[in-house]
């Protein structure tokens, strides 16, 4: 149907111009101004909804500064748009058509009254208004009365002693110091908290020192009940400040580091991601759950933490990721699926933080991976942070690698880099093997007096799991079963057109990795023949590990021999864990939202614009604003980007198309990105993503496992959070009035 410009004096029309049309705003306000100007009588009465669905104004009555081209096919006004430019004497002159009908146009005196009868009514309003303000005061409850000056001053103490914790949380500052040892031996020894009160008493803080005046020198000035319930409020603080945001948003997703000790518990590190207001991914790191008790104990807990503590909603949670490892493994996989049982789309999925092929690995609880695993950590911080050892290693290279210049040189550059932590980790560890297991004895033997105890005692420690056969029989087995998923994980945790194809792969892998079991006799044979030729040229006995043998004790007489034990206990087990891991990571749910990627303009690019993602949206329908339209508002989304002008570049991240200026003409296809932004198995785009899990990494290597505390730890890994200690203090007040 044709749009007609109601502007007085105008006979424009759809069907008959290339002119874009404009909607009256339903903003009120607005609308009046646009019915004053335009000066139609029949227009006064009418509501600012059914001006909007009626009527139209043409591009010609606006300043062109008014109105802005979004693209070549998409004409909008700016908010604050105004029609300025009318033609009020044209009828004065020229005879009416039969097509036109005749309205009456305005004077500038009915234009005044009209304005006088709208402020009369708008007076009216805010009178009536203002006496139901009134009339709400006079019924609402009394106001709050004044403090008294003991409780001013009970306060002013309080926030005196938050200021202490904030300090010290920030500066990574040990709470209690040297006062838990040698406890009621010698001489009092104040905690870290009591020093710095001590301080702040002897620089000037009245209210302390009023508080403390005639305590007893060698006592604490604070109780350990009081320090716990301020400990707790300043946790509780961080977290409301750092997950209204979160609340705000709606969805995120869970992400767990690998399980850490703090003094002699067990603690999983939770981080938040989520897509805030303005569009930008965010991860927060919100505190640590305890991991001590069974698995169902653990879970209840996280569940009770989200809910309770926090104040999220689980039903909005969109992703789970962990990064288990050893014996903690089975009891985190335990918790995934049991969440994943509960609320389907919180899907469990690898962690961009590590390689796939290293979470695979650790998520693997066979004694010889742990073995491998723990090993290659080992090597990491053996050489982390000193030139000399890396140098002795490289001396080591060139010695092994003498006819193969090309493929020394290779590795001397991978010296210097985190080789441990990579996609083809364990190729590489294949590669260095001989030259590591050359450098540690070296170390070891320490003949020229270069190394301390230390760093001989590692090296030795190091040398005594190389020259173990299950380690290197156990490398083997990982890099050639690993092999398999190398190209797909990092495809999955790269760009995101990699991620979509990659998605469209993993039938492949899997197709690849069955067929490998199915023949495992043979694929262990090659393999277990490697292993033994590089077991003999490091001179290593092949062995069944001693420790099989005092679990099992075999009958006398029975021979175990080593290939078999080894196919059986590690080559079976790996490839077949690897083949559970795969399908339980990237499940169907999984899938559909790895395929919805294709909602990027560079992706559909890729696919000629011969896309259907409604086919996957469907998971999200809840998620999104308005459903019933999806369908056509893709439709108008592929046609925007495929009939773009060549000056126009596809967006080729999730992050760059949501900072698109007109993003918000498709509010599914926003939510939609914000859904899968999400997901923790995609590599955030924005490098202050991944400011949190610096900082927590940092703090716990920089802290010893007994100096952690778990509460202070979250101002220290969040510094940048604002913090009031008026708004701490009367946390404190309401949680704890006995303590008042």
């Amino acid at each position: 149907m044709p749009n007609f410009c109601i502007a007085p004096n105008c006979t424009r029309r759809s069907t008959q111009s290339d002119l874009a049309f404009f909607r009256f705003p339903r903003d009120t306000e607005r609308c009046n101004i646009w019915v004053e100007n335009c000066r139609r009588a029949d227009l006064v009465d009418k509501t600012p909804d059914q001006l909007n669905k009626h009527y139209r104004l043409c591009a010609n009555h606006f300043e062109p500064s008014m109105i802005c081209k979004t693209s070549p096919y998409r004409t909008v006004l700016r908010e604050n748009a105004i029609p300025t430019i009318f033609d009020f004497t044209s009828h004065l002159k020229n005879p009416p058509t039969r097509h036109r009908k005749r309205v009456k146009v305005l004077t500038e005196e009915e234009v005044r009254d009209i304005k006088e009868r709208r402020l009369e009514a708008s007076d009216l309003s805010k009178k009536n208004k203002d006496e139901e303000i009134i009339e709400n005061q006079e019924d609402a409850e009394p106001p709050i009365p004044e403090l008294s000056e003991e409780e001013k001053e009970h306060r002013e103490y309080l926030k005196s002693l938050f200021e202490i914790l904030t300090m010290m949380g920030r500066q990574n500052i040990p709470l209690n110091g040297h006062s838990d040892e040698e406890e009621g031996n010698g001489p009092f020894i104040p905690s870290n908290f009591q020093a710095l009160l001590e301080y702040r008493i002897n620089t000037g803080d009245e209210i302390l020192r009023k508080k403390f005046d005639g305590s007893a020198v060698n006592s604490e000035y604070c109780s350990t009940t009081q320090l716990g319930q301020m400990l707790d409020v300043c946790e509780a603080y961080v977290c409301e400040e750092l997950l209204q945001e979160v609340k705000d948003c709606r969805l995120f997703s869970l992400i767990a580091d690998d399980v850490v000790q703090i003094c002699t518990e067990s603690y999983l590190p939770l981080l938040v991601r989520f897509v805030d207001q303005e569009n930008n991914p965010r991860e927060e790191f919100v505190g640590f759950l305890s991991f001590d008790g069974s698995e169902e104990t653990v879970t209840e807990r996280l569940l009770t933490t989200v809910s309770e503590k926090w104040g999220l909603d689980m039903g909005n949670c969109r992703g789970q990721s962990y990064l288990s490892s050893g014996v903690y493994a089975r009891k985190i996989k335990a918790i995934a699926t049991c969440l994943v049982e509960k609320y389907p789309l919180a899907v469990h999925t690898p962690c961009s933080n590590a390689p796939l092929n290293i979470f695979l690995a650790n998520s693997m609880g066979l004694t010889g991976t742990q073995l491998v695993m723990t090993t290659l950590k080992k090597i990491e911080a053996f050489f982390s942070n000193s030139p000399p050892l890396v140098s002795e290693l490289t001396h080591a290279i060139s010695i092994y690698y003498q006819g193969n210049e090309e493929k020394a040189n290779d590795l001397k550059e991978l010296c210097c880099t985190n080789w441990t932590e990579r996609h083809d980790s364990f190729e590489l560890a294949v590669d260095f093997l001989e030259s590591l297991l050359l450098c540690m004895d070296s170390v070891h033997d320490n003949e020229d007096l270069k190394w301390n105890d230390q760093i001989t005692q590692d090296a030795f420690v190091i040398s005594e799991a190389l020259a173990d056969f299950e380690f290197v029989v156990t490398l083997v087995v990982l890099k050639n079963t690993l092999s398999f998923t190398r190209a797909f994980g990092k495809n999955i945790q790269g760009r995101i057109i990699d991620v979509f194809f990659a998605a469209t792969s993993l039938t492949a892998v899997l197709h690849s990795l069955n067929e490998v079991m199915d023949n495992i006799e043979v694929y262990h044979e090659f393999w277990f023949e490697e292993a033994v030729n590089m077991a003999a040229a490091l001179e290593i006995p092949v062995k069944v590990p001693r420790l099989f043998f005092r679990k099992q004790r075999p009958e006398l007489g029975v021979e175990i021999q080593p290939e078999t034990y080894f196919k059986e206990h590690l080559t079976v087990p790996v490839v077949r864990h690897v083949i559970d891991e795969l399908n339980d990571l990237f499940s169907e749910n999984h899938l559909k939202a790895l395929k919805s990627l294709s909602l990027v303009p560079s992706v559909m690019g890729q696919l000629k614009f011969n896309t259907a993602e409604e086919t996957n949206a469907d998971i999200y329908k809840d998620d999104l604003p308005n459903p019933d339209i999806l369908a056509a508002e893709l439709h108008c989304w592929r046609v925007k980007w495929k009939h773009r002008s060549k000056e126009v570049p596809l967006p080729v991240s999730m992050y760059e198309t949501l900072q698109l200026s007109d993003v918000k003409f498709f509010p599914n296809v926003n939510a939609f990105l914000k859904v899968l932004c999400t997901l923790p198995v995609l590599t955030p785009e924005d490098g202050k993503c991944k400011a949190a899990r610096k900082r927590l990494r940092a703090y716990l290597e920089d802290t010893p496992v007994n100096s952690r505390c778990k509460s202070l730890a979250l101002f220290n890994i969040n510094n940048d959070i604002r913090h009031d200690l008026d708004q701490m203090a009367e946390m404190y007040v309401k949680l704890y009035p006995e303590s008042c």
